[in-house]
């Protein structure tokens, strides 16, 4: 009886075998790779309460609002070519109402620093030649009195290095480096170097979608002499600085600033022939100012903005 038994079960076990083996494979799935675009485009607008250059208001004080669209290139993960154009609303001396920016770079990163290099042309169209003292619209080859006199062109092109490491989630410290072969077409070149710092709160501390940040900056622009249109001055080199608070949401961003520098109202004016210059004795300089206009272009400002930045790809798929 036994052996019937095991001669049963080793048959059936063969006809299970057997019947494996003649079942059809089923292929395995065939996965076609994932095929990224390196392709991408970043752009967004803002409103200010007023546009701060480097520690100088370029809207005379008041508000302003800009818009940029910038095509990028993303040669692999560490490695992107960009190309882009911008635009701000100015109240500049010479009556310049927008800058309009028009740039082009590389950002390589290694790891946890990211790179910046790249050509800034700033371009200011209608400016009129300007000076206060004589006529709106007329131009001396000499300064008057109060120095109040601007060229109607004021384009300069600037290149510029960025080095920014990201220390972690909540830290990035940066260096920054820039170059002006003619600054506002003065007749000089300048250079600006600047650190910053920006501290990111965890992502736990606020509801999804929600993120809040401190950031600031110190930097410091060297200037240079004049062409004669100028009456061939040396222009003080300054420091400048800001620190400000932000809140984003989703792509919105609304931001908290204070800005200042080291100039004096009496530099300020030499530096921007403000249109709005007043007179004090106090701001009288020998040679740089001897008319004792003052400008408030450069002293502590609050700003508020709200911005919108998005990246096709990432915000809008």
């Amino acid at each position: 009886m036994k052996k019937i038994a095991l001669a049963t079960i080793a048959a059936l076990g063969l006809t299970g075998s057997a019947l494996a083996a003649d079942m059809p494979v089923k292929a395995p799935k065939i996965v076609a790779p994932v095929v990224t675009n390196p392709w991408d485009v970043a752009f967004g607008a803002g409103i200010y309460s007023n546009y701060i250059f480097r520690g100088i208001s370029q809207s005379n004080n008041g508000p302003s609002v800009n818009a940029y669209f910038e095509p990028r290139y993303n040669v692999n993960p560490n490695l992107q070519l960009y190309a882009g154009v911008a635009g701000w609303s100015i109240d500049f001396s010479n009556r310049a109402t927008a800058e309009i920016d028009i740039y082009g770079g590389i950002r390589p990163t290694f790891g946890p620093v990211a790179f910046d290099f790249g050509i800034w042309y700033y371009y200011y169209p209608k400016g009129e030649c300007y000076n206060s003292t004589f006529s709106p619209g007329l131009c001396y080859p000499s300064l008057p009195v109060n120095g109040n006199v601007i060229k109607d062109d004021l384009s300069f092109l600037e290149y510029y290095a960025k080095a920014t490491w990201t220390v972690n989630d909540n830290v990035a410290i940066g260096g920054q480096f820039y170059y002006d072969d003619n600054w506002l077409n003065f007749g000089f070149d300048a250079q600006y170097a600047a650190a910053t710092l920006k501290l990111t709160a965890p992502s736990n501390w606020l509801p999804t979608g929600f993120g809040l940040y401190a950031s600031g900056e110190f930097g410091r622009y060297w200037l240079g002499t004049t062409d004669a249109f100028y009456g061939n001055l040396r222009l003080p080199d300054y420091n400048t600085w800001n620190v400000g608070v932000g809140l984003t949401w989703n792509v919105f961003t609304v931001d908290l600033r204070y800005y200042d520098t080291d100039l004096s109202q009496g530099e300020c004016n030499a530096i921007t022939s403000d249109f709005g210059a007043s007179y004090s004795p106090s701001n009288i300089i020998p040679v740089l100012n001897p008319g004792g206009y003052g400008s408030k272009w450069c002293g502590q400002a609050y700003v508020i903005s709200l911005k919108a930045d998005l990246t096709y790809g990432s915000n809008l798929k």
